[in-house]
C-alpha cells in the first residue's frame, strides 16, 4: 500500500478542516496525536526492554504531542522524564504541565545527564511547520539525537528535517536518521528519505477530508491507534 504524502500546507489546511468542519478541538488533535505517539514507544520498547522514557518537547504542539504521550506511558507503567526548555504560556500546554507533574513525573533541564539515564528517546521537538535555521537551546539536543546509541522515535519529522526536502545537508541535524517515526495524520514527504521504522497514527481522519486531500486511510486494527508502514513509505 503505498499511501499519499501531505504538503506542510495541505497539514496546516487538514488541522482546520478538522477544528471547523470535523468539529474537533485543538485538545482533541493534541490527546490523539500523543496517545498514537505513546502506543508506538509501547510497541517498541516494551517495559521488559526498559522502563525510562526521555520526551525532549519543542515549544510547539509537537512538544505538547510529547506532553500528552508521557502522561499516557507513564499509566503504561513507563518512568518519562522531560526535556522542556521552551515551555508555552500557553493555557493548553500550562494544563499538560499539571498534569504530569500531578503524576511526579520529572523535568529537567540537563539534557545530555538525562540521556544517560533512559532506554528510549522521544524526539517531539519540531514538527511539519518547521523551517529556518535551529535555535538554542536545541542545536546540541539534535546532535545529541543524532549521535547516541539509544533508540530514537520522532514524531511527525525527525527534528531539523525540511517537510518537503528532508534531512538538512548542513547544521547539527546533518545525518540524523532516528530508529522509528509515526507520522500524524498522513505521512509528509520527508517520509521518502527515512530508513527506519515508520507508523502512521490518524485514526481520527473523516472518510470526507480524506477525499478533499486525496488520501489513503490504512486498515487500523482492533483498538490500535496506529499502523506500520513500510520504510520509505509515501509517494508525491
Amino acid at each position: 500500500m503505498s499511501l499519499k504524502t501531505l504538503s506542510a500546507k495541505n497539514a496546516s489546511e487538514l488541522d482546520k478542516d478538522l477544528m471547523s468542519s470535523g468539529a474537533f478541538s485543538i485538545d482533541q488533535l493534541m490527546e490523539l496525536a500523543g496517545l498514537s505517539v505513546s502506543q508506538v514507544v509501547y510497541h517498541l520498547q516494551p517495559l521488559s526492554k526498559g522502563n525510562r522514557i526521555l520526551v525532549a518537547c519543542g515549544p510547539g504542539n509537537n512538544g505538547g504531542d510529547g506532553l500528552v504521550a508521557a502522561r499516557h506511558l507513564w499509566h503504561y507503567g513507563y518512568k518519562p522524564t522531560i526535556y522542556y526548555p521552551k515551555q508555552s504560556k500557553n493555557e493548553l500546554y500550562q494544563r499538560l504541565c499539571t498534569q504530569l507533574k500531578t503524576l511526579d513525573i520529572p523535568f529537567t533541564e540537563d539534557f545530555q545527564s538525562a540521556l544517560k539515564e533512559t532506554d528510549h528517546i522521544v524526539d517531539a521537538i519540531f514538527g511539519f511547520s518547521f523551517s529556518g535555521e535551529v535555535r538554542e537551546p536545541f542545536p546540541a539536543v539534535i546532535e545529541a539525537l543524532r549521535d547516541t546509541k539509544l533508540p530514537v522515535t520522532s514524531v511527525d519529522a525527525p527534528s531539523s528535517w525540511d517537510i518537503e526536502d528532508g534531512p538538512p545537508s548542513s547544521g547539527p541535524g546533518k545525518g540524523f536518521q532516528p530508529d522509528a517515526l509515526i507520522s500524524l495524520t498522513a505521512p509528509k514527504p520527508l517520509a521518502k528519505w527515512f530508513k527506519g521504522r515508520h507508523f502512521l497514527g490518524g485514526r481520527f481522519v473523516s472518510p470526507q477530508i480524506a477525499q478533499k486531500y486525496d488520501l489513503e486511510i490504512p486498515k487500523y486494527e482492533g483498538l490500535s491507534q496506529i499502523v506500520e508502514l513500510p520504510s520509505g513509505e509515501g509517494k508525491l
